[in-house]
């Protein structure tokens, strides 16, 4: 070939190279920069100005006020910027202004040049608009429009199925619960706990209906999604006691026990009742016997063996029992109001008095309540679900040190 072919070929090349190094250049340019008013803004900078940077500080420090004050002024200088107008609508929702957050986020879906996974990420915001204004339908359509953009989408699954639970379509949402533990692929330990507690909500509203059959199939599927499911062993239990089946129903809620000991007392009037149907009392004080040599620092079994005690006239054997318990909560109401009726049929013994009193000197009295370790609903019953966060199996007991200098709370 010759020279000054060699040299054309060469200068060709570098043309194409140079042209595209171009392309590139105005292309990137054209990402960065907008014409506005005459000027070019730099598109990247939008997100830099103080407004937007002092919105974040706001919003971290949880004053959702400022915070939508200083976004508001980014946003008007930067229109077009995504992400600040979609946390704007989120605030809006937040402060409970539910119809702004609509408005924005339905502005959001016109534009035409939405990615698809930024168009599921605005659905996924206008359904929890809907959802927390009580639009379910229209909630629930959103979801499910996420969900055919973006399949793998955990967080429409779980509002979804959130939703599906609000409205107890307990089938429903066991569906949903099943695909998301699908997606996690075991590492979520969670799935597997709520799994359980739908498939009892099911087994619930079969017996309801008079399908006892498929109420403890659905109760015993949930004892094997979950061992921890506590208030399946509980029904299936009662199940097989409403049949006559009280060996089986025995079997079941002594099962619950050894799975979940520290709620054995949900068991305790269901055992004791059967025992002595069996004609086998003695049960019942060997069973409470264990508990408390497997937890001294239970209360639980303590009053329910001096309640046993009491009941078959052995009123000093209760008392002794209860004062045991009282150390480890000394501020629950219903041991004290045991105490009480202990020492009545007593004869209020002037010693034993004297002995409870000091034992109660530092203590104040409650009803036992629960606390949800999520967002802290108090309750004095144990609730399965929390009726405000509506989390699953999320209370414990909460108790009271006995008081010194201060009083302690300690959640157990």
């Amino acid at each position: 070939m010759a020279d000054g072919d060699v040299l054309t070929t060469e200068l060709s090349l570098l043309a194409v190279l140079v042209a595209l190094l171009i392309g590139l250049a105005v292309g990137k340019a054209w990402e960065r920069y907008k014409l506005r008013d005459g000027r070019w803004i730099d598109r990247r900078r939008l997100r830099d100005t103080p407004h937007y940077m002092l919105g974040l500080n706001f919003l971290v420090d949880n004053q959702v006020d400022q915070a939508i004050d200083e976004l508001t002024h980014a946003a008007s200088s930067a229109t077009d910027a995504l992400e600040i107008q979609m946390i704007l609508g989120n605030l809006y929702r937040q402060k409970g202004q539910v119809g702004r957050a609509i408005n924005v986020h339905q502005a959001l879906l016109q534009r035409p040049d939405l990615t698809t996974l930024e168009h599921a990420y605005v659905l996924l915001c206008l359904g929890l608009d809907f959802r927390n204004g009580g639009f379910v339908d229209r909630a629930l359509e959103a979801f499910q429009e996420v969900l055919q953009l973006d399949p793998r989408n955990r967080y429409a699954m779980v509002h979804l199925e959130k939703l599906h639970e609000d409205q107890q379509q307990w089938a429903d949402a066991l569906e949903m619960r099943e695909q998301i533990a699908l997606l996690d692929a075991g590492r979520r330990p969670d799935d597997q706990q709520i799994l359980g507690f739908l498939r009892n909500e099911i087994g619930n509203a079969q017996q309801r209906a008079g399908d006892s059959a498929g109420a403890m199939r659905a109760f015993s599927e949930a004892i094997e999604a979950d061992a921890r499911t506590v208030p399946a062993y509980l029904n299936l239990g009662d199940v097989y006691e409403q049949q006559g089946n009280v060996p089986r129903a025995i079997d079941a809620w002594e099962r619950m026990i050894a799975a979940a000991p520290s709620h054995a007392h949900l068991a305790f009037d269901r055992l004791e009742h059967a025992y002595r149907t069996l004609g086998a009392p003695n049960r019942f004080v060997e069973l409470c016997e264990r508990l408390i040599t497997r937890e001294p620092q239970g209360w639980r079994p303590h009053l329910a063996l001096a309640r046993h005690l009491a009941a078959a006239g052995q009123h000093q054997a209760a008392l002794e029992r209860l004062l045991d318990a009282l150390p480890h909560h000394p501020h629950s109401l219903i041991i004290h109001q045991e105490i009480w009726e202990a020492l009545a049929s007593l004869g209020f013994d002037g010693a034993l008095i004297r002995r409870y009193v000091e034992l109660t000197r530092e203590a104040v009295f409650y009803l036992d309540p629960h606390i949800c370790r999520r967002c802290r609903y108090r309750t004095t019953e144990l609730l399965w679900q929390c009726p405000q966060c509506h989390e699953w199996n999320t209370f414990v007991e909460e108790r009271l040190a006995a008081a010194k200098e201060t009083t302690i709370a300690e959640t157990v």
